[in-house]
C-alpha cells in the first residue's frame, strides 16, 4: 500500500468530523437505513450462521493455501486468453496498468468501481501520464466530480446529501464534457438521469476498461464483479481492452464456493437477496485454448473484451498473511456492514480513518497493509470502542475486536512508549507482591487529598477525556477485615 498520506492522526481527525452538524446527520440516516434494511434481509435466511460459518472456512482454507490457489488461477486466465501480471506493491501495480493503456494509444479509460485502484492510487498515476479515467459508478462519479475521497465502502459519498449532489453536478459536469441539464433538482431520479446522460457517450467511445473483481475463481480463470447500476456491465462488455486490478485474497478455489459468497455478499452489504448485476468473465471473448468468452449473468450474454490483462496485486498482503491472528482481516469481501453498526463510523464518518479503508475493517486492514510506521496509521487500532457490533454482523466471521487488541500490541512495542511500557512494568511488579499491594493501598487513601484530578505530563492526555476515579477512604480489605465478623 502507498505510504500514509500527510493526515492527521484519528482523534485529531475525528474530533474535527464530529463537530461537523450536517455530516453527521447525513451519516447518521444513511447508515440507520442501511443496518435495518439489512437486518430483514438476513433474518430471512434459516441458515444464516450456516452460510457465515461456511463462508469464513472457506476463506480460511483459501488462505492457508494461497500459493496453490493462484498458480491455478494464474494458468486458467493464461488458458482462457487472458494474461497475468504479478504485482507487489502500488507502484508496480501503477506501471504495469500505465504501460497497457500506453500499449493501445488510447487517453481515456472507463473505471468499474475499485477499492484495490483507489488503495494504489491509480487514478492519480494515469493522470500523470496524461491518461483520463472516468469513474462510472454514481457515488464514485460524484467523489470524482467534487474532487472529493470516498467515506464509505458501499456508498463512497454517503456523506453528501442529494443538495450538496445537485450543486456538484451544476458545477462540475461541464468541465468533464458534458454540462449538467438547466434547471437540475435535486430529486435523486434527476441526479441519476443527469449521470446516465454524462457516461452514456463515455460507455459508447471507451476502448479500454479498468475494474477490480469481488472474488476470481481458481479452477476456471473466472472473475466476479457484483453491482446495483449496470455501470459495470457496460464497462466490462463494451470494451476491447479490459484491465482488471483485483487484491491477491479475492480467490475462492471453485464455483461452488463462489454460492456461498453471492448468498452472504449482497444481503450483507445492499440488503437484497441477489445483486440485480452480477457480471462474469474468463479470458477473452472466444479466445484461449478453453474457448471460454465472457459473459453477463442472468441470462444476459456478451461480446466481451478481446485482449484482457489481470494484475494481481500484493500491497503488503503477504505480510498480513504472515500474521496468524491478523491476517483474518484478509477474509473481507468488502460488504461494508461492520461500518454501518460502528457506532464511531457513524460520528466520525470515513475520511478521519485517512484511507480507502474506512470504518472498523479499515482500522485493522490499513496498518497491516501499511504498517505501524505513521502516527495515522498506528491511531486507526484505537479507533474502536471494542463494542463487538461488528463482529456479530461479519459475513465472514472477521474477530475484528480481537484484531485490534492484537495491533494495539504491535502499536505499543514501537519505540516512543518508554514511560507507557515504565508505568506497566511498575504496576506488574506491585501487583505481583501483595505486602507490597497493600502497603500501596494504604498510602493512596492515606493521602487521597492530595490526588489532583488531572495526571500531569504525558498522562494528560488521558485525563482530558475522564477523570481519575475517587480513591476510597480505606482499602477494600482492611474494610473486609474490619467488618467480616
Amino acid at each position: 500500500m502507498p505510504a500514509a498520506p500527510a493526515a492527521p492522526a484519528f482523534p485529531e481527525a475525528a474530533a474535527a468530523a464530529t463537530a461537523d452538524e450536517r455530516l453527521r446527520a447525513n451519516l447518521r440516516h444513511a447508515t440507520r437505513t442501511i443496518r435495518e434494511k439489512r437486518a430483514r434481509a438476513v433474518a430471512e435466511l434459516s441458515d444464516w450462521t450456516e452460510l457465515r460459518a461456511a463462508a469464513k472456512a472457506v476463506k480460511d482454507h483459501t488462505l492457508r493455501h494461497l500459493d496453490r490457489y493462484l498458480v491455478q488461477l494464474e494458468q486458467a486466465v493464461t488458458a482462457a486468453g487472458g494474461t497475468v501480471h504479478w504485482a507487489s506493491d502500488a507502484d508496480e501495480a501503477n506501471r504495469i496498468v500505465t504501460g497497457l493503456v500506453r500499449a493501445t494509444d488510447e487517453r481515456e479509460v472507463v473505471k468499474v468501481k475499485s477499492m484495490a485502484t483507489q488503495e494504489i492510487g491509480l487514478n492519480e498515476a494515469l493522470a500523470a501520464a496524461g491518461i483520463t479515467a472516468y469513474e462510472t459508478d454514481l457515488a464514485e462519479l460524484i467523489v470524482q466530480l467534487g474532487e472529493d475521497r470516498p467515506s464509505h465502502i458501499l456508498v463512497p459519498a454517503i456523506h453528501r446529501n442529494r443538495g450538496e449532489i445537485r450543486e456538484i453536478f451544476a458545477a462540475r459536469m461541464a468541465d468533464w464534457g458534458r454540462p449538467a441539464p438547466e434547471g437540475l433538482s435535486d430529486a435523486p431520479a434527476d441526479l441519476a438521469e443527469a449521470a446516465r446522460l454524462h457516461l452514456r457517450e463515455k460507455f459508447l467511445r471507451a476502448e479500454v476498461a479498468v475494474s477490480g473483481a469481488n472474488f476470481m475463481v481458481a479452477e476456471t480463470g473466472t472473475l466476479v464483479v457484483v453491482e446495483s447500476e449496470g455501470n459495470g456491465r457496460m464497462c466490462l462488455t463494451l470494451p476491447r481492452t479490459l484491465i482488471s486490478v483485483v487484491g491477491i485474497e479475492k480467490v475462492v478455489p471453485t464455483w461452488r464456493d463462489l454460492e456461498i459468497f453471492l448468498q452472504v455478499l449482497p444481503r450483507s452489504s445492499t440488503a437484497e437477496r441477489m445483486n440485480p448485476y452480477t457480471s462474469f468473465w474468463t479470458g477473452t471473448a472466444g479466445g484461449g485454448d478453453a474457448g471460454a468468452g465472457a459473459a453477463g449473468a442472468t441470462g444476459a450474454g456478451a461480446d466481451g473484451p478481446s485482449v484482457f490483462h489481470l494484475v494481481l496485486l500484493d500491497n503488503g498482503r503477504t505480510a498480513a498473511l504472515a500474521d496468524p491472528t491478523g491476517r483474518q482481516a484478509l477474509r473481507c469481501i468488502r460488504c461494508s456492514a461492520c461500518l454501518n453498526v460502528c457506532p464511531v463510523y457513524e460520528r466520525a464518518g470515513g475520511h478521519a480513518y485517512g484511507s480507502v479503508y474506512p470504518g472498523p475493517i479499515g482500522a485493522i486492514l490499513t496498518p497491516q497493509l501499511r504498517g505501524v510506521a505513521t502516527e495515522l496509521d498506528a491511531s486507526l487500532p484505537y479507533a474502536s470502542s471494542l463494542c463487538g457490533a461488528c463482529y456479530e454482523v461479519c459475513p465472514v466471521a472477521i474477530d475484528i475486536p480481537e484484531v485490534l487488541v492484537h495491533l494495539r500490541e504491535r502499536v505499543t512495542d514501537r519505540p516512543g512508549h518508554r514511560l507507557e511500557r515504565a508505568a506497566v512494568a511498575a504496576a506488574t511488579y506491585v501487583l505481583d507482591r501483595p505486602a507490597l499491594l497493600r502497603a500501596a493501598e494504604r498510602a493512596a487513601a492515606r493521602t487521597r487529598r492530595f490526588h489532583p484530578r488531572r495526571l500531569p505530563g504525558p498522562g494528560r492526555a488521558w485525563t482530558d477525556t475522564r477523570e481519575l476515579p475517587a480513591v476510597p477512604p480505606e482499602p477494600f480489605r482492611d474494610w473486609w477485615r474490619r467488618n467480616r465478623t
